[in-house]
C-alpha cells in the first residue's frame, strides 16, 4: 500500500463529512463556512490545488439551495442583498463584481451587472446566470 493511500485512509474520517451533501440547515451553514475557508486558503484561484474542492463544495451548496431556498422573484439588487445576508458577506467580499464602490453602485441601482460579472457570480454561487439579470 502506498504512503498516499495510507495517508488518505488515516485522514478520511476528517474529510468525509466535508464531502457529504447537507441534509439540514446547520449542515448547510457548516458547508458554507468550509467553502469560505477553502476559498480563503487559495481555492478561489483556479490553478490552486484546492480549487477542485471549492468547486465540489460549491456544487453541494448550490444543490441544497436549489432544493431548499428557491430563487424568489425580486430585483437583482434585492437578490444580491439576500445572497450577501445568507452567506454573511459584505460589499468587499464580492470581487466578482468589482471594487466595493462598484458593488455599492450595483446595490443602489446606479449600475447593472455586465456579462463578465454575471458569469462570475453565477459560478461562485452555483446559480443560473439569469438570477443575476434584470
Amino acid at each position: 500500500m502506498s504512503t498516499q493511500v495510507r495517508d488518505a485512509i488515516r485522514h478520511w474520517p476528517h474529510v468525509a463529512p466535508l464531502l457529504e451533501a447537507p441534509r439540514s440547515k446547520s449542515a448547510y451553514r457548516r458547508l458554507v463556512a468550509a467553502l469560505d475557508a477553502v476559498l480563503d486558503a487559495g481555492g478561489a484561484d483556479e490553478t490552486h490545488p484546492l480549487a477542485r474542492l471549492a468547486d465540489y463544495l460549491g456544487d453541494l451548496i448550490a444543490e441544497y439551495e436549489a432544493a431548499n431556498a428557491p430563487i424568489r422573484e425580486m430585483s437583482v439588487q434585492d437578490f444580491l442583498r439576500e445572497l450577501m445576508a445568507q452567506h454573511g458577506l459584505t460589499q468587499k467580499d464580492l470581487p466578482e463584481i468589482g471594487a466595493q464602490s462598484v458593488v455599492s453602485a450595483v446595490l443602489n441601482g446606479k449600475r447593472r451587472l455586465n456579462v463578465r460579472q454575471i458569469a462570475r457570480m453565477s459560478a461562485r454561487f452555483g446559480l443560473p446566470a439569469d438570477a443575476f439579470m434584470g
